[in-house]
């Protein structure tokens, strides 16, 4: 599975399915793995960063840096476990929980004050001016019950943007 020379069988049609929990059907599993194949263009059986940076939607993303730590290297089932927190299905946990590992570059579990102003530095670009990012930042923490100096958990994440309505929604075509 993951050769572009390849073709998934119904047994891996399935496992990646119940990988996935279920959250995509066979038919966009199979339009994934089409997908996943033309981005594999040396079909090793993963996608490298510089593949990925070949989807211009993804290179133009301003968070392309801190998604690729997260996808460089990915084979196809965990391809698509990736993009199951975009599917209409996935719950409100699994996409925030997709936010929050955006947000922890480090991987150490907990976001603090300076990766969220980073985070914040890269989608507004010079748009906003450092000073205006800190008062913000500082006001909205300060608002949610938490200070500069919080170690934000994923928990946390889950309690500020649970009720938010988030959505995060990707369509698979399916051929």
């Amino acid at each position: 599975m993951g050769n572009a020379s390849s073709m998934l069988t119904q047994y891996d049609i399935e496992e990646v399915q119940d990988y996935c929990h279920n959250l995509f059907s066979q038919q966009e599993i199979v339009s994934l793995y089409q997908r996943f194949c033309q981005l594999d263009r040396n079909a090793k059986g993963f996608i490298s960063a510089d593949e990925f940076l070949s989807v211009p939607e993804f290179a133009m993303n301003p968070l392309s840096q801190r998604l690729l730590k997260m996808v460089d290297g990915l084979n196809f089932k965990d391809f698509v476990a990736f993009l199951s927190a975009f599917t209409a299905k996935a719950s409100i946990e699994q996409k925030i929980q997709l936010i929050f590992k955006v947000y922890d570059s480090d991987g150490n579990g907990k976001v603090s004050f300076n990766d969220i102003l980073e985070v914040l530095r890269e989608l507004s670009g010079s748009y906003i001016s450092n000073d205006q990012r800190e008062q913000v930042l500082t006001q909205l923490l300060k608002e949610a019950g938490y200070s500069r100096d919080s170690y934000l958990m994923l928990d946390d994440f889950i309690k500020v943007f649970g009720s938010s309505g988030l959505k995060m929604e990707v369509e698979v075509p399916v051929d």
